[in-house]
């Protein structure tokens, strides 16, 4: 079976041309292939897609299905899903620009950059689509949570005895302090935005996979810790740093939708413009939430980083 590895901003992943190879039990072979250390190494496996039928009436002509390190299926990568639109371009599945694609979040469309040299793929901007805000669809479950005066900001309550009647709406008058403040935002899959003083100083090898298996989140949750540059403006972007602990996969250098719920978390604690700048540990996202259309658009690269076969 033929692979290429690909990264966007140090977020790699094993992709497969699921068009010419025929994969059994993916949530398996994501586990082996993408094994650092007996694998070919990777924050999981995508599969270069056929979409459905109710996608093409969308107009997709490529779907994005995402495995974790561990084997789950997730909904949606930003970083992700700008190399399976440079996948299929580079590939010639389609020559489409801007270019649809199926993805657990539904279709989104990305426009491409293309080299006029090697006619590929440098970067890519992808419509995120529109945030998800509601605490059961993210989902998040606000018998785990604390009210903390802000309307977008809970606290996730860690202590067990302090749950119930006092964390679903008295918590911040009722004095509960054990507690991690948090702004949850779905861009198809959940996020706690955690907005903090110094990255570099949490824990997240620690810390990260507590808030990823807490009881508030039926469906784990990935957590990014934000450290606010510069609150931007109207006329000039903002600036942050993130560190991200993303489910099923732990630290990674990027996570493109985590990326983009750092926008929205930022503008909804008005601490930063609807235009941002985010360094990860891999590199550079631009982002913006448009008012226009209350969707998020994420730029960045898309790298093929080697191509291999994989022994089935």
């Amino acid at each position: 079976m033929r692979f290429t590895k690909m990264q966007g901003i140090g977020n790699d992943y094993v992709y497969v041309d699921a068009f010419q190879n025929k994969i059994a039990a993916p949530d398996k072979l994501a586990i082996r292939i993408a094994d650092r250390h007996f694998g070919v190494g990777g924050d999981g496996l995508i599969l270069v897609a056929p979409p459905t039928t109710a996608a093409q009436g969308q107009g997709a002509e490529v779907r994005m299905r995402m495995f974790n390190a561990d084997g789950s299926e997730s909904e949606m990568c930003g970083n992700g899903v700008r190399c399976v639109a440079k996948y299929a371009y580079d590939h010639g599945i389609t020559r489409s620009n801007p270019m649809k694609v199926e993805t657990g979040r539904g279709v989104l469309t990305i426009s491409l950059e293309i080299d006029a040299a090697t006619d590929k793929v440098r970067s890519a901007t992808v419509n995120m689509g529109q945030p998800i805000l509601d605490l059961p669809l993210i989902p998040v479950d606000a018998e785990w949570l604390a009210q903390t005066g802000h309307p977008h900001e809970y606290q996730i309550v860690l202590d067990p005895e302090k749950r119930g009647n006092t964390a679903r709406g008295e918590g911040g008058k009722g004095g509960i302090t054990h507690g991690i403040p948090a702004t949850f935002v779905s861009m198809g899959n959940p996020h706690a935005v955690i907005f903090t003083p110094d990255v570099k100083a949490v824990d997240l090898e620690k810390i990260g996979p507590q808030l990823e298996h807490h009881h508030a989140f039926p469906r784990r949750m990935n957590v990014h810790f934000v450290q606010v540059v510069a609150a931007g403006r109207e006329d000039e972007p903002g600036e942050m740093i993130m560190r991200t602990w993303e489910r099923g996969s732990g630290i990674t250098l990027a996570c493109g939708t985590g990326a983009s719920a750092v926008c929205v978390a930022g503008v909804l604690m008005g601490k930063a413009a609807r235009r941002v700048l985010i360094h990860l540990p891999g590199g550079d996202l631009h982002l913006e939430w448009r008012k226009a259309d209350d969707c998020v658009y994420m730029t960045g690269s898309a790298t093929e980083v080697f191509t291999g076969d994989w022994p089935e």
